[in-house]
């Protein structure tokens, strides 16, 4: 979940504005490579695509100069080649949270019903969707700015999506429906918040990032009630750090779950798989 999240790929499709003279886009590279961004020019480029106006590019290169993640200046992620609305105070998607999709679209590739729990901007419910063609798609966050940005995402699956705390956010009719619920949960223990990227630290809600003191609270809450939500054959995927892995197996385990760990040296991604039986 939490860490440096990639440069927005310039190949999503976006409406056409005039390109910026030479000389515009080389001020802008200066003032970002001044500021420390490694990919200055493709930065460069993206904020210049985004950017109406001069005024509104100058505008855009200060918040990304003063820190803020370059997917919040420019209004979106790439995600499994989706273009992901993001907005301040929403977490931003990681590219290697694909993993984790891969993984569900791999368990469940006839899934007909889809929850997407701690959803943030609902990248993972919408990739799903994506993936998987029409399905009964739902996404809920404790948070209303999560909430609100996640129905942006969605809303082309038909996807509905829920406020609350975990489950007790979701329909009670979906229990003992739900083929894929992917919860991509808070897992940074809480004594390490401080030694995160600032753009994550700074910029991104607590919620989405503080798993409690080993980081695996709403891990083992979301192994605990899984299984009521599950259909048969159903299957609960979280992501977690290298260290909580074997902690997380464990709960799932004990969840009653049919349960293996899937990782990506590559992505440096680990999502736990709980299938009920």
């Amino acid at each position: 979940m939490p860490s440096s999240s990639s440069v927005p790929s310039s190949s999503s499709s976006a409406s056409p504005v005039p390109s910026p003279s030479p000389s515009s886009r080389d001020s802008v590279v200066a003032a970002l490579r001044a500021a420390g961004c490694v990919f200055a020019e493709d930065e460069a480029e993206l904020i210049l695509t985004a950017a109406r106006t001069p005024d509104e590019a100058a505008a855009l290169v200060a918040r990304r100069a003063a820190g803020a993640p370059l997917e919040l200046v420019v209004g979106w992620a790439e995600f499994r080649g989706l273009r992901i609305a993001v907005e301040p105070g929403v977490f931003v998607p990681r590219r290697r949270t694909e993993f984790l999709v891969e993984q569900a679209l791999a368990l469940a590739p006839g899934a007909a019903v889809v929850v997407d729990l701690c959803c943030g901007s609902g990248a993972v419910g919408a990739a799903l969707a994506a993936g998987l063609g029409p399905v009964e798609l739902h996404a809920a966050d404790i948070d209303p700015v999560a909430v609100r940005c996640a129905r942006r995402n969605v809303a082309a699956a038909g996807g509905q999506v829920h406020t609350g705390d975990l489950f007790e956010a979701l329909p009670a009719a979906l229990r003992g429906r739900v083929d894929i619920l992917a919860a991509n949960v808070p897992y940074v223990p809480s004594g390490e918040i401080g030694l995160l990227p600032a753009e994550a630290r700074d910029h991104e809600p607590l919620t989405a990032l503080d798993g409690g003191a080993d980081g695996l609270d709403v891990v083992r809450r979301v192994a605990e009630e899984a299984p009521r939500w599950l259909a048969p054959g159903g299957c609960v995927l979280v992501e977690t750090g290298r260290q909580q892995a074997p902690a997380a197996v464990d709960a799932f385990e004990r969840g009653g779950l049919t349960t293996r760990l899937a990782v990506s040296e590559e992505g440096y991604a680990h999502v736990v798989t709980g299938v009920r039986p």
